[in-house]
């Protein structure tokens, strides 16, 4: 078992990782004072494998659990779901000492994070990430928001967490596509911020592959701990903290496009990163960068599937995104571990990387 601290001034927290966490919630959950009510977001598959642990916890620590359903996957980040879990808090006379329980993947820790933020002007939420996207990136810093058709995570709020535990244990229980998903988290941390990490996937990537626990357990503490270091500095998404989001401007777009229902998070941000790698090549930023990429994903089962959509359309998207300032906001690599966020990144040689990468003009 692993800790790591997420220093926020005058709020730390830890994100507890390892196996058997949710077994032993009991020990694992923080101090809650003047909690009365659980109330625990998950969606049906994701609560019938691991709300019953998680309760066991609760109640354990004088906590009633209650569990909300939503639905599974990004059609849980809608206002339909927002609003209907704010009535349900309502309807059971849920209070501000109480606490909300967000157990599943990256869009249900968003939209209880966002639902704790605002119900009653803001309850205390505990995090327990069950995917390896949720574990990696969605569940530290704080970020909770819920999706317009408009684009994604366009209204969102940042409510620390009180706590993350990610078990390990439930990773065996993720389905191939969703695990590599969450491999596409694993890589950017590795291109942007742990050049260790990244040398670890190039040399040998099938334990990661295979997830074996004992290697997760050092892989995910090692992006948490990435991350945590850029949150601790930079909360708000003001400064360092944008770095984070490498490969997620042309990611996010995808996602749009397939109106959150076509590549996965993991798969959108891997192409995000590869037209990023060319866009800095463009530039004159870096060289290779795309091949290594490339090579990288591959590896970790992470190659380009389908056809792109066209470029016009990618950057309809894309000026929706909240890193559009009169010109595209990019994360560009000046080269592996060596991050940095340009402004105003004119439409054409956007246009250029993106149809350089297969996106038709």
């Amino acid at each position: 078992m692993v800790r790591v601290t997420v220093a926020i001034p005058g709020r730390p927290y830890d994100v507890t990782i390892g196996s058997g966490l949710l077994e032993g919630s009991a020990d694992h959950l923080p101090e809650l004072p003047g909690a009365g009510g659980a109330f625990v977001i998950s969606d049906r598959d994701i609560a019938e494998r691991w709300f019953e642990p998680v309760a066991a916890g609760l109640t354990a620590r004088g906590l009633a659990p209650v569990l909300l359903t939503v639905p599974a996957g990004e059609e849980a980040k809608s206002l339909q779901s927002y609003e209907a879990l704010l009535r349900q808090l309502a309807g059971r006379e849920a209070h501000r000492s109480d606490v909300v329980v967000g157990l599943g993947g990256g869009a249900v820790g968003d939209l209880a994070g966002f639902v704790a933020a605002t119900y009653m002007r803001g309850l205390r939420v505990v995090q327990v990430p069950t995917t390896l996207t949720a574990q990696v990136d969605a569940a530290i810093g704080g970020k909770s928001a819920i999706n317009l058709p408009e684009g994604k995570n366009l209204v969102g709020a940042f409510h620390q967490p009180e706590a993350v535990l990610a078990d390990l244990d439930t990773l065996a229980t993720l389905d191939d596509r969703a695990y590599r998903s969450g491999l596409a988290e694993v890589a950017k941390v590795a291109l942007t911020l742990d050049e260790d990490l990244l040398a670890m996937l190039e040399d040998d990537p099938s334990p990661v592959v295979a997830r074996d626990t004992a290697v997760m357990e050092t892989v995910v503490a090692r992006c948490v701990a990435a991350k945590a270091n850029v949150v601790a500095v930079d909360e708000r998404d003001t400064g360092d903290r944008l770095i984070l989001n490498y490969g997620h401007t042309v990611g996010h777009a995808l996602e749009r496009l397939d109106s959150f229902a076509g590549r996965t998070h993991g798969e959108a941000v891997a192409i995000g990163m590869i037209a990023a790698a060319r866009l800095a090549e463009i530039r004159g930023l870096a060289a290779d960068l795309t091949s290594r990429t490339e090579r990288l994903l591959a590896s970790l089962g992470l190659t380009p599937d389908g056809a792109l959509p066209p470029t016009d359309d990618v950057l309809d998207a894309i000026r929706l995104d909240k890193k559009y300032r009169a010109g595209v906001r990019f994360v560009l690599l000046e080269g592996v571990g060596r991050p940095i966020v340009v402004d105003d990144v004119p439409d054409e040689e956007v246009r250029s990387a993106l149809e350089q990468i297969g996106a038709t003009g």
